[in-house]
């Protein structure tokens, strides 16, 4: 879709007295009765509210409502070869505030997911140490603890989109992103147990699943604010996200955030295993490799609308979005209705922690026509996310991982919306 058609007509902006004229339209409500719509009709009284429902659950885990039964997880089956090397994608769409539930954190996994049980379970610390050390789970909770936000994302989140626009859904295009609270131990305690030898520089994190996957992190990461977490939202790690025991590194690529983390190696160079070589290093336009390329930068993307989620009807709504940054705080969020030629600034949901995701919202009235919608994330280092051009112009085409392009939204009159993307 170009730019050079025509501009959608911009929206008409509310003022506070239009907000509570439709409020007034909307319900009103009187003493010791509530009355609905312009008519004044009693509010009526359901079913569930003459009956008792269930009562405590003796033993259970809790579950969500079965009305909430299509909120899920979801993977493509042409992806990859085998479930056990696959991808599962958070609903987005479905998803409010900015903490992601356990049960629908995306997932990726080499291996599949393995069955370890916690009290056999080791982690070994060694090399470059005074103090190698072998430490059982009941051994690191003796640990003071320690508890962040943060997000973890996929480095091949929007993949599909490099070339064009491919994957008309948020969850598809953008659900290898989720954010929670991390509880564990901070790696530099651990590494200070060991004791660190001169010329230390890195470390090698594996994990126990089958793949025996690891990474080559810089020790100054590892020595910042790295996490060894054995919980997640209060409760301990699934199994899907490393249980009982993972490395949580903020704002980093969700590869290097080893779940299942079974030994700590320190040296004095990276490992350069087969996980940042062959993979998960971005190939540039002039055939070269760009490696260790951690960090994931500032992106964005609107949630509702979305292509699961289309307008009903024309009138009052809120656009609203999801933003994020390894950089630190999203400082600012803007949205465009007319692909990227005007912006309008809009609300951060608080808290606005550092490199987690941040909730932001915008009130648009839509007339029925046209629009393009976008986001624009900035964060306090003052890095703004940029367009598929600007990307394009350093990385080339052929590029896979670490694409936080600007995404568009195409809202046709029937308020169907489509993934396009503006030149």
């Amino acid at each position: 879709m170009s730019k050079n058609k025509a501009p959608p007509k911009e929206p008409t902006k509310k003022t506070d007295a239009n907000r509570r004229d439709f409020l007034r339209r909307g319900f009103a409500v009187g003493a010791g009765m509530t009355f609905v719509g312009t008519g004044g009709e009693p509010l009526s009284i359901p079913k569930w509210s003459r009956e008792l429902g269930p009562g405590v659950a003796a033993q259970a885990y809790g579950a969500p409502s079965v009305h909430e039964s299509g909120v899920l997880r979801k993977w493509l089956p042409w992806l990859q070869v085998a479930r056990e090397s696959s991808i599962s994608f958070a609903p987005l769409q479905h998803l409010s505030g900015s903490i992601t539930p356990n049960g629908l954190f995306f997932e990726r996994h080499h291996a599949g997911v393995p069955g370890i049980d916690p009290g056999d379970h080791r982690l070994a610390l060694h090399g470059m140490v005074d103090r190698p050390l072998v430490l059982t789970m009941e051994d690191i909770r003796r640990f003071p603890s320690v508890s962040a936000v943060h997000f973890i994302e996929c480095a091949a989140n929007t993949v599909l989109e490099w070339k064009s626009a491919q994957a008309n859904s948020v969850q598809f295009s953008h659900g290898m992103v989720s954010s929670c609270e991390w509880t564990g131990v901070s790696l530099k305690l651990l590494l200070d147990e060991a004791g660190l030898a001169k010329g230390a520089k890195w470390l090698l994190a594996e994990s126990a699943d089958a793949a025996a996957y690891g990474r080559s992190i810089p020790l100054d990461k590892a020595l910042d604010d790295a996490i060894v977490a054995y919980a997640q939202n209060g409760e301990a790690l699934r199994p899907e996200q490393g249980y009982p025991l993972r490395l949580v590194l903020p704002g980093w690529e969700g590869s290097t955030n080893i779940k299942w983390l079974r030994r700590l190696k320190v040296g004095d160079k990276p490992w350069n295993t087969r996980e940042e070589t062959a993979r998960y290093a971005d190939l540039l336009e002039d055939g070269k490799l760009r490696q260790f390329s951690f960090i994931q930068e500032a992106k964005s993307v609107i949630t509702n609308p979305c292509p699961e989620a289309p307008l009903e009807a024309m009138g009052e709504h809120t656009i609203s979005g999801l933003a994020w940054s390894g950089r630190g705080r999203i400082s600012k969020v803007d949205v465009s209705f007319d692909g990227g030629r005007s912006w309008h600034q809009c609300n951060l949901q608080e808290a606005i922690h550092a490199k987690a995701l941040t909730r932001f919202s915008v009130p648009w009235t839509w007339n029925g026509q046209e629009a393009l919608l976008q986001s624009r994330a900035q964060d306090e280092t003052g890095y703004v996310q940029p367009t598929i051009d600007q990307l394009r112009a350093v990385r080339g085409e052929n590029s896979i991982y670490h694409n936080n392009m600007i995404t568009t939204w195409h809202v046709k009159p029937n308020g169907e919306v489509q993934n396009v993307q503006v030149d």
